[in-house]
């Protein structure tokens, strides 16, 4: 049986180790995919650096964010064939369960996340369901491609599916790394009419002016919704996207809405954070919202958006790795590098 090379957890919180494995056979409704790119994100990091996530079994490949050339398809697979270029949704979802079969894939009750429940993309080869595939426009790299995946359609999906986000809002993002990054370009695209960035980061935040953002504040230096609201003289803002996960930026989040409006959670985290006084959070209609992943049709959207070049994220890839330095490349995002975007892994090369 052929094999390949492939990146595995092998106990958690320790390097990844290089392994040579078969390379897997697709099931009647897979397919074979040859990957060009697997970019890394956070979740990688809680599970090969910091190790406090769990994984279905070890060895497992990890992997989410996987863009690659079709090898070879199943007997069932009807949508694609050898050499179609495609990108692969982050997990493995069922297509038949309630909240599949009306195009919420993030909410999929039998879903299996690569790198988790199931090998992923840090190989030469992925075996995936065919309809958790994406055809990838003609013009974009696999590593653009790979991105859109997780990085840059989660907060898509928290600005448009979950925030409601229309032309002319107020915005705040908490938390400029990779995702308020990308929900940064992306809700000035939208129509934002005013985008606020906080970040302890003083690159990140430079990044976020630079990307569209009206206003940047470092929360060390106080209260960012009274400085906003002292600089700026407003009330507060109508959608407040928050991607870090911890208790004080939750609790900040919330205390930055304006009457009516809304606080997205996209960050993770085992934390509880407080609701402001009932007083003030039922007397002015706020909203606390989650924001899991993503669903399909925020991939093919913007695949769509790119390929008629409404959006460009050809910088938001800051470096390519080989398959052989996967875990410099997870270092480097662990130690949150300033002039870091986005990692990827290129596994052919």
């Amino acid at each position: 049986m052929a094999s390949m090379l492939a990146a595995r957890l092998v106990e958690p919180g320790k390097p990844l180790r290089i392994d040579e494995v078969s390379i897997p056979e697709p099931a009647p409704d897979e397919v074979l995919v040859k990957v060009s790119a697997c970019g890394l994100c956070g979740t990688d990091i809680h599970l090969a650096v910091d190790g406090d996530i769990p994984v279905a079994h070890t060895p497992i490949t990890l992997g989410h964010e996987g863009a690659g050339e079709v090898a070879a398809v199943g007997a069932d697979v009807k949508d694609f064939k050898k050499g179609d270029r495609v990108a692969l949704f982050p997990s493995a979802v069922c297509g038949q369960c309630r909240f599949c079969r009306v195009g919420r894939e993030s909410m999929c009750e039998a879903s299996k996340v690569y790198g988790m429940a199931r090998d992923g993309s840090l190989a030469h080869y992925i075996a995936a369901p065919a309809r958790a595939a994406v055809a990838i426009p003609d013009g974009i790299p696999f590593d653009v491609a790979a991105i859109v995946t997780d990085g840059v359609s989660t907060p898509f999906h928290a600005l448009r599916s979950r925030g409601n986000l229309r032309a002319g809002e107020a915005v705040a993002v908490v938390g400029c790394g990779g995702l308020g990054t990308h929900a940064i370009i992306l809700a000035r695209l939208m129509g934002a009419g005013f985008i606020v960035a906080i970040d302890t980061n003083d690159a990140a935040r430079d990044r976020a002016l630079n990307l569209g953002a009206d206003m940047a504040i470092d929360p060390r230096e106080g209260d960012p919704a009274k400085l906003m609201r002292t600089r700026l003289g407003r009330r507060g803002v109508d959608l407040a996207l928050e991607f870090v996960g911890h208790q004080e930026t939750a609790e900040l989040t919330m205390r930055l809405l304006d009457r009516g409006g809304r606080a997205v959670f996209v960050g993770v985290g085992m934390v509880r954070p407080v609701l402001p006084p009932l007083i003030s959070f039922v007397g002015g209609e706020n909203a606390v919202i989650g924001s899991f992943g993503m669903d399909m049709a925020d991939i093919r959207d913007l695949f769509d958006l790119i390929a008629n070049h409404r959006l460009d994220l050809s910088a938001s890839v800051s470096a390519r790795y080989p398959l052989a330095r996967v875990n410099e490349a997870l270092q480097r995002l662990a130690s949150k590098d300033e002039a870091v975007v986005r990692l990827v892994i290129e596994p052919q090369e």
